[in-house]
């Protein structure tokens, strides 16, 4: 039954890992941002509607990005768990980053001190905060061994198809979500939400994915480095939803929650094959 998700996940994956989709991709954004930027500069000129000032295309130039790097995190479900979260904390810090420069739109692009310095600690906040997070995803990626849960060949093949399912299952929820909110989605104004929404459902698809390896291996260490890796994805639920600040702090919280997990859980292991 779960063969044929599997096989679509294969061609779309293919599909959209390949250089010819990458380059399409890139240019895809360069034309959208310089057109968003022609558009603001004859709205400027009182020829087209358009928002005030020129600063609004680099958050839609963001949210593109975003969008991308969401289906890019989907395609690494089917790798492995802990690139999957990797991937989550990437979007997690150009978020952040995002949100330095939404602060930038809401002044309209004025770079007065006066007006800007009510703002200018938020900005300082969100940018070291993705910073944070950029440096410490290094070090997490490092410590990463891919052991696989299970030795039969057979068996693993089973797991990995069942990652490609769920991951073909949050595909349709994020693009679902996105086209049910429109245009909204990339003019900014429920594009948070899209996000909010999707993290959502990425902490209950950690919990799915828990008890599905289950199945595979009741090994405890497993058990419990996945069901880990679950509250950080909930820590970065959280941090959507946290004002400036905060939303730095819970960010960084969960990826050194997920850097302690991964040494605790590397040692576990060690002792454990040195046990026997």
């Amino acid at each position: 039954m779960i063969r044929l998700p599997a096989a679509i996940f294969d061609r779309l994956e293919r599909a959209w890992k390949s250089h010819a989709a990458h380059r399409a991709i890139a240019t895809t954004l360069v034309v959208v941002f310089l057109g968003a930027l022609g558009w603001a500069e004859l709205g400027a000129l009182g020829l087209v509607p358009s928002p005030d000032g020129f600063s609004w295309t680099i958050k839609l130039a963001f949210n593109l990005l975003l969008v991308v790097e969401v289906i890019g995190l989907v395609f690494s479900l089917a790798e492995s768990v802990s690139i999957s979260l990797g991937k989550q904390f990437e979007i997690l810090s150009l978020i952040l980053l995002r949100s330095a420069f939404k602060e930038f739109v809401r002044l309209g692009g004025t770079l007065e001190w006066k007006v800007a310095q009510e703002t200018i600690l938020n900005v300082v906040s969100d940018a070291v905060g993705g910073l944070a997070i950029f440096l410490a995803l290094g070090f997490f990626y490092r410590l990463q061994l891919h052991r696989p849960i299970c030795t039969d060949e057979e068996e693993m093949a089973s797991f990995i198809a069942m990652k490609k399912t769920l991951a073909l299952v949050l595909l349709g929820v994020f693009v679902g979500t996105a086209a049910a909110m429109g245009e909204r989605t990339f003019s900014g104004t429920g594009f948070h939400a899209v996000f909010e929404h999707f993290y959502s459902v990425l902490v209950f698809s950690d919990v799915l994915l828990v008890l599905i390896s289950l199945r595979y291996s009741s090994t405890y260490a497993v058990v419990f480095r996945n069901s880990g890796f679950a509250v950080a994805t909930l820590l970065m639920r959280l941090s959507l939803a946290a004002p400036p600040f905060w939303n730095s702090v819970l960010g960084l919280g969960a990826v050194v929650f997920a850097l302690a997990l991964t040494i605790s859980y590397n040692v576990f292991l060690r002792n454990a094959r040195q046990a026997t």
